[in-house]
This record gives structure tokens, C-alpha cells and sequence, in this order.
């Protein structure tokens, strides 16, 4: 009985031992697995390239409208409906597209003032406001467009603004993509060169772009509309865009 027991003692230390030996190997195999796929993040080299072109601006944008204020709701209403109407058939009748003529704001608002004799604010009046936004596809015709809007709309007219951009920039980003891709491997291939390595084909490539700001600008007085054609010049904006790539370096 004696020796029965002290074999199944000795059975049971054999599997701990052999349990061990199993967790410290599998322990070294996790170990090198982790260490190679960190050691094969690190490999090659990395570079950042970059592409800017200049772009021509052909799309002209304007907010503009109508403010009319009168005694009532319905006199100012009327006023501004049939100045607004003087400034759509202005736009049309120049080129510019039904569907690129967007409402934008539409008030009536009361226009009070305070009386100092009764101690209260009363209302003098009221202030119908349209305002639109018209994309001019045929930027050269910008100052012209203007003109007439002002000319329609008389002293009711109001003109916020004029925004400049590029319709469709995608040929644009595809020439600051090549410029960035050249770029990127001018400089891979320096740093190869100073390492004294042979440098591979690109194993990582990661895109960011800057989007530029619409350009936007006053415009001019109502008074001088009248009096000579407006000038507008419609410029360049500066497209960039960024590669981040990684090459592989070969032995």
C-alpha cells in the first residue's frame, strides 16, 4: 500500500513539472512572436511628401437680396416681392442657372423704437428681408451680374458678399498627388543612399489633404454700382496635399 501511494506521488510531481516546462516554452514563444511583429512595424523607411498646385478659381458665388420696410406687413411684403422678382429675372436674363439660385433667409421682422413719453417701446414699422445666393458659372460675367442685380433692385438691393472656388478640383489633387509621390521617393532614395541600403517598393501609404478656405469678399457700395462697371477679380487658391510612405529596404 506504502509503495502504491509514493508511485502516485511521484506521478502526480512528474505532471506539474512537465505543466511548467509547457507554460515557460509557450511564455518564450509568445515572447518572439511579439518581438517580431513589433521589430517588422519598424522596418524601412519612412517619408513624407508633399504636392502643391495652384488653382484657378472659376465659380463665383453671391448673397444677395432684397430689404424693404414699410408701415405694414403687407406694403413691405408687396415691395420686396416685386424688387425680388426684378432681381431673379437680372439674374436669368445673364446667364445664371434657376438651379443654382438658392434662398438662403427669409425674415419679417417688427422695427420699434422706444417713446420716452409713454415709457414704451412702440412699433414703427416692419422689414421683409429675402436673401439668395447665386453660383455664377461664368466668373468673367461676375461684375456685369452685379450690376444688374443692383440696377433691379434699386435702393432695396442688398449685396453681402461674393465667394470664390473651384467646381471640380479633382484634376487638381491628382497632379498634388504625383508632385507629393515624387517627392516622397526623391527622399526615400537620398536616405537609402546615405545608409548604404537598397531601397524597396513602398510597403505603406497614407493620404491627408488641406482643403483651402472659400474666398470670400465684401462688395461694393450700392452707390457706385450705378456709376461704373464693378471690377472682380476672381485670383488663385493653393491646393496641398500630404503622402506619408514607407519603403522597404531591401538586402
Amino acid at each position: 500500500m506504502k509503495k502504491n501511494w509514493l508511485l502516485a506521488v511521484g506521478l502526480v510531481l512528474m505532471l506539474v513539472m512537465v505543466g511548467f516546462t509547457g507554460c515557460e516554452s509557450g511564455s518564450a514563444a509568445l515572447g518572439e512572436i511579439t518581438e517580431l511583429n513589433l521589430s517588422s512595424q519598424q522596418q524601412g523607411i519612412w517619408v513624407t511628401g508633399q504636392g502643391k498646385v495652384s488653382a484657378v478659381h472659376d465659380i463665383a458665388t453671391l448673397r444677395l437680396g432684397i430689404e424693404a420696410e414699410e408701415a405694414s406687413v403687407a406694403e413691405a411684403q408687396t415691395q420686396a416681392a416685386e424688387a425680388m422678382d426684378e432681381v431673379m429675372t437680372a439674374l436669368t436674363s445673364n446667364g445664371v442657372a434657376k438651379k443654382d439660385i438658392q434662398t438662403q433667409h427669409f425674415s419679417i421682422r417688427r422695427i420699434t423704437k422706444w417713446d420716452r413719453d409713454k415709457e414704451e417701446e412702440i412699433v414703427t414699422g416692419y422689414r421683409v428681408t429675402n436673401m439668395v445666393t447665386a453660383k455664377i458659372r461664368d466668373i468673367d460675367n461676375a461684375g456685369t451680374i452685379i450690376d444688374a442685380v443692383a440696377t433691379a433692385g434699386g435702393d432695396l438691393t442688398r449685396i453681402d458678399s461674393i465667394n470664390f472656388s473651384v467646381d471640380d478640383p479633382t484634376g487638381y489633387y491628382e497632379e498634388a498627388r504625383e508632385e507629393a509621390m515624387d517627392d516622397a521617393k526623391a527622399k526615400a532614395k537620398q536616405l537609402a543612399n546615405l545608409a548604404g541600403v537598397t531601397l524597396g517598393k513602398p510597403t505603406y501609404i497614407s493620404e491627408s489633404f488641406y482643403a483651402p478656405p472659400i474666398v470670400s469678399r465684401a462688395v461694393y457700395e450700392m452707390e457706385e454700382a450705378v456709376a461704373a462697371k464693378t471690377p472682380i477679380s476672381p485670383g488663385e487658391m493653393e491646393i496641398s496635399l500630404t503622402v506619408q510612405v514607407v519603403y522597404a529596404i531591401l538586402e
